[in-house]
């Protein structure tokens, strides 16, 4: 009996996988920003593909909410919402209380320098490096919870907070403050409680929803207002 053949695997990346990172990196960093009209031709040209990875890649987006249709030709990036930032912290909230209960029922022990580097990262004018100095903090509980299912639910929300972190951290960073509440979650995993973790952990996320929230609004406010109106010119007498 012959065995059945099976098609070779091309070896390289898959290209649809490609221009999805490429493009989410783009409208997670503000690269894409906002209310901005993409189309497939345009994009295809700058990443030097054909239209299809692109049509792939878009209705991907559009599945996940970082893209919607435009009227007439191409889509447009989603724009900023501080109602849905609130909705995803309270999901995130929930998910990051679970990992750091589950840190703290196995006592892990963070490393330091996740602290330090957000601490450097928060006094500094970098504001990726302070979104990635989050993220890392964050990712670290979760690879020490020991339920790989809690850190892949969480990074689905990553790139829409991300977005939100980006354009508000330019404004107004959260300096040492934020990291303060870091370090007491920390503590509170290594000494093995599980109750106080959680807390900690639930009272961080309800704090980064209102301050995330309130600043977005903030930001968003003059760019909803329009341009001010041009002064009237006084007629002569």
């Amino acid at each position: 009996m012959t065995s059945p053949q099976l098609l070779r695997l091309d070896a390289a990346p898959d290209l649809v996988e490609l221009v999805h990172r490429r493009l989410l990196d783009a409208i997670s960093d503000g690269t894409l920003a906002p209310g901005q009209r993409i189309t497939q031709d345009d994009i295809a040209r700058q990443l030097a593909v054909s239209r299809q990875p692109v049509l792939q890649a878009l209705r991907l987006l559009k599945k996940d909410g970082f893209v919607h249709d435009a009227p007439g030709r191409g889509v447009l990036v989603a724009p900023l919402d501080p109602a849905q930032t609130v909705r995803l912290y309270q999901v995130r909230g929930a998910l990051d209380a679970l990992a750091a209960r589950l840190a703290a029922q196995q006592r892990a022990q963070l490393d330091p320098r996740l602290l330090a580097d957000g601490r450097k990262a928060a006094r500094g004018r970098d504001v990726q490096a302070m979104v990635d100095a989050d993220q890392a903090f964050h990712d670290a509980i979760y690879a020490a919870c020991g339920n790989p299912l809690v850190g892949e639910t969480a990074r689905q929300h990553w790139h829409h907070l991300r977005r939100v972190m980006g354009a508000v951290l330019q404004h107004a960073p959260r300096r040492d403050a934020s990291w303060d509440q870091h370090e007491a979650i920390a503590r509170a995993i290594a000494a093995g409680q599980p109750d106080e973790a959680a807390r900690l952990t639930e009272h961080h996320a309800a704090h980064a929803a209102e301050f995330l929230s309130r600043e977005l609004a903030a930001v968003l406010a003059p760019q909803e207002a329009g341009p001010p109106p041009a002064p009237q010119r006084r007629a002569r007498r």
